[in-house]
């Protein structure tokens, strides 16, 4: 059997860098916009920020999101069209959506060394403003242990 050459298209294809080989903000920026999007059925872009050095690193991954990301998503998952109001109740299914997320971003590209000590977004979307944040764990190990049971239990 003889092999066909490779055309421009497939060769191109096979030299680009595989999204395996993005750091874990560039992917994890990337999947929390599609997921967001998905979820509040919503355009949402992520632009990730600096975000603040932590004093201490938690035991597992701790999420931030701020009043006006808390707000727009019980108002699109309960049917609103128009965030309106104050809120400070940050909702469960928010907290394991990101968790499932990260998660799922830290598991596709295993063997990181290290870790950033924290994460940090700037969202938008047509009915809002919103910033989100994430501490992390210092250990890669430490990470890959609450990945793990974030999938299995998810």
């Amino acid at each position: 059997m003889q092999l066909l050459e490779l055309t421009s298209a497939e060769i191109a294809f096979l030299k680009a860098p595989s999204q395996a080989s993005d750091g874990l903000a560039a992917r994890l920026t990337r999947k929390l916009a599609a997921t967001l999007s998905a979820r509040l059925r919503l355009p949402v872009q992520a632009v990730a920020q600096p975000a603040p050095e932590p004093v201490d690193a938690p035991a597992a991954p701790a999420w931030q999101p701020d009043a006006a990301l808390a707000l727009l998503w019980l108002t699109r998952r309960l049917g609103g069209r128009h965030v309106s109001g104050r809120g400070v109740f940050v909702p469960d299914s928010l907290v394991r959506t990101l968790d499932a997320v990260l998660a799922e971003c830290w598991l596709d590209a295993p063997g990181a060394a290290s870790l950033p000590p924290a994460l940090a977004w700037h969202l938008s979307t047509e009915l809002t403003l919103a910033t989100l944040a994430v501490q992390l764990p210092h250990s890669p190990t430490d990470m890959t242990r609450w990945a793990r049971e974030v999938i299995r239990h998810g």
